[in-house]
């Protein structure tokens, strides 16, 4: 056995002396508080990013605009996905994931922007879409090794927005 391994009977005591801390044990590398702080934060960009995807799903009008409709109404039911993935993990860490539509928009990276024209639209998406890629890179960048199973939700969900804003831009070069 490796000596830099902590022995099974030291696991087994501080498992049962911090077992109130659930799934937080003394191997978490991460400041807690910011992490969830962080991923608050990310909550409210994907709440957000539901909204404006789903109003765009309603509002948008003209000859081509059903794909376009459609694929809006399928990135919006994907970033509640997303949403609720990241709520979990608040929940898991001991948080309390912050819903509150009274501070959801000001924390929010990305903006609510309820656009009149279908390339309006579509560039607004596109916008959020690379707002979510930076951030979320950043907070990846940030956690480094210190709490893989959020780096590993993060990085799944950061998958996703690359490839909505890939879409975004297909739209966006198929209407100019």
């Amino acid at each position: 056995m490796a000596d830099f391994l902590t022995d099974v009977h030291t696991l087994r005591a501080k498992a049962r002396q911090e077992i109130m801390n659930g799934p937080v044990t003394a191997a978490y590398g991460a400041d807690l508080a910011r992490v969830i702080e962080l991923l608050n934060t990310a909550l409210a960009t994907e709440i957000v990013c539901t909204l404006r995807y789903r109003q765009h799903h309603f509002a948008a009008k003209g000859l081509n605009s059903e794909p376009v409709a459609q694929e809006f109404l399928e990135h919006s039911d994907e970033e509640q996905q997303h949403a609720d993935r990241l709520a979990a993990r608040i929940a898991q860490l001991g948080g309390t994931p912050d819903m509150d539509p009274a501070r959801v928009a000001g924390r929010a990276h990305s903006e609510y922007v309820p656009a009149t024209g279908l390339q309006q639209m579509i560039e607004e998406n596109l916008v959020a879409e690379r707002v979510a890629i930076a951030s979320y890179t950043e907070m990846i960048d940030w956690l480094g090794t210190g709490d893989p199973t959020t780096t590993q939700v993060l990085k799944e969900i950061l998958a996703r927005e690359e490839e909505h804003a890939e879409d975004m831009l297909t739209f966006l070069e198929s209407e100019g």
